[in-house]
C-alpha cells in the first residue's frame, strides 16, 4: 500500500483554517477590496483611478496629519526596540519567579481599554492633581494646556501607548528568549562569557526575528492612531486636533463632510505605506526563511 508523504497536507488541516478563511473573507479582504473600490471611484460611481488620491492631499490637514504620525511612530518604535528588548533580556537572566513577576507586572497596563489608558494619563498630565504634579511644575506646565502644547502629542501618545503595549511585547520576547537551547547558553558560560556578553553576542542575534516582527506589528498598529488623540481631543474640548492623525483626518472628511472617497484614499495610502515598510523589513530580516 502507497504511503501518504508526511510532508503532504492532509484534508483535515483545510478543515481547521476553514472558518478563519472564511472570517478573513468577510471582515478582512472584503472590506478592505471595497475601501480600494471607494478610493478609485467618484460619488457617482465613476472611476478617478489617483484622482481621490491627488485630491486628498490638497487638504491642508493631510500634510500636519502625516507628520504627525511619523513623529509618534519615530519615538514609539525606538522606544519598544531599545527598552522592550533591553528589558527582556535584562528580566531572562533573573530568576524565574522574579522575572515572571516582573513581566506579569509590566503586562497589567495591557489589560487595560485604550480609552481607559488615555483618561489614566490625562489625570497624570493634570497639573495640580497628578501625582508627578512636581515635574510637570519643573517642567513648567501649569495647566493641562500646558502639558498637551501640540509640540508635546508625538511624546505623550508615544508614552501612552508603550506604557500600554510594551508588556505585551515583553511577554513576546520571553517566548522567543525561552526558544533558545539552554545547551548555547551553557556553552558560552563555560566559555567565559558574562551576562553582557551573552546577551548582546548570543541572545540578541538569535531573537533578531522576534524584534523584526515586533517592529511590523507596532508600525502597523501605530499608524492606525486613532482613539488616543481622538479622545483627548473630545475630554479637553479641541486641545488636540480633530484631524491630528491621518486615520483622525479620515473619519472627519467621511462623517463631515461625506468625502467617503477621499476618507478611503487616506486609508489605502496607509496601507500602501505599511506594506512598503513591512516588505522592507521582511527582505532585510529574512523573517520568513526558513533554516536560518
Amino acid at each position: 500500500m502507497k504511503r501518504k508523504s508526511p510532508t503532504r497536507p492532509r484534508k483535515s488541516g483545510y478543515l481547521f483554517i476553514a472558518p478563519y478563511v472564511v472570517l478573513l473573507v468577510a471582515i478582512g479582504i472584503y472590506p478592505a477590496g471595497y475601501v480600494v473600490h471607494l478610493a478609485l471611484t467618484s460619488l457617482t460611481g465613476h472611476f478617478t483611478w489617483l484622482g481621490n488620491f491627488i485630491d486628498s492631499t490638497h487638504n491642508s490637514e493631510f500634510v500636519p496629519a502625516f507628520e504627525n504620525i511619523i513623529k509618534f511612530l519615530g519615538i514609539w518604535l525606538t522606544a519598544l526596540v531599545v527598552f522592550v528588548v533591553s528589558l527582556s533580556l535584562m528580566l531572562h537572566s533573573l530568576n524565574e519567579r522574579v522575572g515572571a513577576a516582573f513581566r506579569f507586572v509590566l503586562y497589567l497596563p495591557a489589560a487595560l481599554a485604550g480609552s481607559a489608558s488615555v483618561m489614566l494619563w490625562l489625570f497624570m498630565l493634570q497639573p495640580g492633581k497628578s501625582p508627578w504634579g512636581f515635574v510637570l511644575s519643573w517642567l513648567g506646565y501649569h495647566t493641562l494646556g500646558d502639558s498637551l502644547a501640540p509640540a508635546h502629542l508625538p511624546v505623550i501618545f508615544a508614552l501612552i501607548a508603550f506604557w500600554s503595549g510594551a508588556g505585551s511585547w515583553i511577554v513576546v520576547m520571553h517566548g522567543a528568549l525561552a526558544t533558545i537551547p539552554e545547551e548555547v547558553l551553557e556553552s558560552a558560560r563555560l566559555d567565559g562569557a558574562g551576562a553582557w556578553r551573552t546577551a548582546v553576542n548570543i541572545k540578541l542575534p538569535l531573537i533578531k526575528k522576534w524584534i523584526a516582527y515586533m517592529v511590523i506589528g507596532a508600525f502597523a498598529a501605530g499608524s492606525q492612531l486613532f482613539a488616543e488623540p481622538q479622545l483627548i481631543s473630545e475630554a479637553t474640548g479641541g486641545i488636540a486636533n480633530q484631524a491630528w492623525s491621518p486615520n483622525q483626518l479620515a473619519i472627519f472628511l467621511a462623517f463631515h463632510y461625506d468625502y467617503f472617497n477621499y476618507a478611503a484614499a487616506i486609508s489605502v495610502d496607509l496601507l500602501v505605506v505599511a506594506v512598503i515598510c513591512a516588505a522592507v523589513v521582511l527582505l532585510r530580516t529574512g523573517l520568513f526563511d526558513v533554516g536560518h
